[in-house]
């Protein structure tokens, strides 16, 4: 393998795009419904992604949560005392304790403890219920909450826990489901299932605290296509029965408001393009309204009296989350591809300011439309400013497949950049943003058809005279480090080298070791299971073509990954080892990924020396650098 040698030399510059990942970076806020000044965010700072509470009355911060691994999942409860967070790391090699000595973390297989605001022990928050991968948590104000479970033995269970009182089950079912939300006055659960068998497009029923239905709302049945729904939250008032509902009735995710105990549904018809999310005003009168199309995000406020949609300025950019404050003013999370994040408010300036320097800025981004075999693809193109082509090219392609890359602040390609490549990002059918066909046109040929639609855009950028054909990278992680492996085999003549982060790289193995709601989205992709339709399986697997790679590979692995497990990992590894092709391998003891920043580091700078070690006449790794320094020492 590359050896990556680190500077021993403590008055060398850092290089700007390892200050973009060590620059201390914040989350969204989130606020305790019946405590607004009482907040919880995630920050880097100390080097790893964990949780912290804010006192905005105060301005006292502290940091809640300390785990090697680190950790971003958590909830304030809405009086604001407590902070319930999800500790995994609890597999078959630990116990279920808040003190377990886990050598797991990152297997998101855990359960929820809980801590004073304030600061002290962590305690479990449901005792009693064993260790499961999350399906979702809705805390409530009248001593009652909700907890989702999922394990591949029982599927999924949702449990009503109540201080101290044992765990209740109210739902059990083979197929995936979760916990949608909790209405105002704690008497009404709203539940998101999949029992008729489609992992992509859900149902709704709303049930009572003892599992009694109520309602149910289910758009997969009766017509040609099945449309997906989502629950987007109870009206915020005692004894309304109002649910804020997504839905795709017209091709896209747009709101409704459906009261889910006279049946009435109320069609807002945001007449915008593209997909459309929306949560409530504290004090119920309107609607944030969430705008993505076209890789781009803004916010509207949907007046549910007048039925006035108005535009809330914000910067051109990607929105990437918002809330509304009980002052009418609403805090939002933004960025652009050359300029780092920030939490604003519309009430003017910045919410949350992390400590240390800020990241370096990159450079914009470019929109390229190419028309490919299912329609017009989107690309996003960053290149080294001033540059010439033809570049040496990086085909980042996103993980997902339900995701999309957008404009917005990402150190990862801007490190590309620095060190002279051009940086294109593909939103393949199966990408969000582009409305229901483009999201759901994936199935049983998966895979196959994401890559029809980034081979378009490669001829694009080798025939525009960007890329050099030459050079030419395709990469990516999760969803994306599987389109790469896949098209490396299927795809052997089109691309100079290949780097893959936490893959599916063997799809049969992959599917028996997953997690089960992961199991569901596979039978929903592929039909069935791989003994039902075992040719869908074969071709979409990248362990079917490994033997016709030739560019060089590079593959890195969480090792208690449950997404993309580790085993079938090495199943393709042994398969590239058993003919001596190039290829180098990298383990790590986390999940899905890495919240640790000096980890992401190593890792980027691990592949930035493989590309140049085998592209002949690629950029050297050493990227642009800067006096300044760059983050928490």
């Amino acid at each position: 393998m590359t050896e990556i040698t680190e500077s021993t030399d403590a008055s060398a510059p850092m290089p700007e795009w390892e200050q973009r990942f060590r620059a201390p970076r914040v989350s969204l806020p989130d606020w305790a419904e019946d405590a607004p000044d009482r907040a919880l965010f995630v920050s880097n700072e100390t080097g790893k992604y964990e949780l912290y509470a804010w006192d905005r009355s105060t301005g006292g911060q502290r940091q809640v949560t300390d785990r090697p691994s680190g950790t971003t999942d958590g909830v304030l409860t809405p009086d604001g005392e407590w902070i319930w967070w999800f500790c995994d790391g609890h597999g078959a090699s630990s116990g279920p304790g808040p003190d377990s000595d886990s050598a797991a973390e990152g297997d998101e297989f855990g359960i929820w403890l809980r801590q004073p605001f304030a600061g002290g022990a962590d305690v479990p928050a449901a005792p009693g219920l064993d260790p499961a991968y999350s399906a979702g948590l809705a805390i409530g104000r009248h001593g009652a909450s909700v907890i989702g479970r999922s394990t591949d033995e029982e599927g999924t269970t949702i449990h009503v826990v109540r201080e101290g009182a044992g765990p209740v089950e109210i739902y059990r079912h083979r197929e995936s489901a979760g916990v949608g939300d909790l209405s105002h006055d704690g008497t009404l659960i709203a539940v998101e299932h999949t029992e008729h068998g489609d992992a992509m497009h859900a149902a709704l029923r709303v049930v009572r605290l003892d599992g009694t239905p109520v309602a149910e709302l289910d758009d997969t049945k009766g017509g040609s296509v099945e449309l997906g729904l989502e629950v987007l939250g109870f009206a915020p008032v005692d004894g309304d029965t109002r649910l804020l509902v997504g839905h795709q009735r017209r091709g896209r995710w747009e709101p409704m408001i459906w009261d889910v105990v006279s049946g009435e549904e109320t069609d807002l018809a945001v007449e915008l393009p593209g997909d459309v999310n929306a949560e409530w005003y504290p004090d119920g009168s309107g609607l944030l309204i969430a705008h993505s199309f076209e890789a781009r995000g803004e916010l509207w406020r949907y007046d549910l009296a007048t039925r006035e949609l108005v535009r809330i300025e914000t910067p051109a950019g990607s929105v990437s989350g918002a809330t509304a404050r009980p002052s009418g003013d609403v805090e939002y999370l933004w960025s652009s591809a050359a300029l780092p994040p920030q939490v604003r408010s519309t009430a003017g300036g910045t919410v949350l300011d992390p400590p240390g320097a800020r990241a370096p800025e990159s450079v914009p981004v470019e929109d390229v439309w190419v028309d490919g075999p299912g329609g017009r693809v989107h690309a996003l193109v960053q290149r080294p400013a001033g540059a010439e082509g033809p570049l040496p090219a990086i085909f980042d392609i996103h993980g997902g497949p339900t995701w999309h890359d957008s404009d917005a602040f990402a150190a990862g390609p801007a490190a590309w950049v620095d060190h002279g490549y051009a940086v294109i990002r593909v939103n393949y059918r199966g990408s969000t943003g582009y409305g229901r066909a483009w999201t759901d046109a994936l199935k049983h040929r998966v895979g196959l058809i994401e890559l029809e639609d980034i081979a378009a855009v490669r001829d694009w950028a080798v025939g525009s005279g960007l890329a050099d054909p030459e050079r030419l990278i395709l990469a990516g992680g999760s969803w994306g480090g599987y389109l790469t492996l896949l098209g490396l085999g299927t795809q052997p003549g089109a691309w100079s080298l290949g780097l893959a982060a936490v893959p599916v790289a063997d799809y049969v193995t992959a599917y028996h070791d997953e997690m089960e709601a992961l199991k569901a989205m596979d039978r929903t992709l592929l039909g069935g299971t791989p003994e039902e339709v075992p040719e869908r399986f074969a071709i979409s697997s990248p362990l079917t073509y490994v033997d016709a790679v030739r560019a060089p590979v590079y593959i890195s692995a969480g090792v208690n990954d449950p997404r993309c497990p580790i085993r079938q990992v090495e199943n393709y590894v042994d398969r590239l080892a058993a003919r001596g092709a190039v290829h180098e391998v990298y383990r790590y003891d986390a999940g899905h990924g890495s919240l640790v920043v000096e980890e992401r580091i190593k890792q980027l700078a691990m592949e930035i020396a493989f590309a140049a070690a085998h592209l002949g006449g690629a950029p050297a790794a050493a990227g642009r650098t800067s006096g300044e320094g760059g983050g928490p020492e």
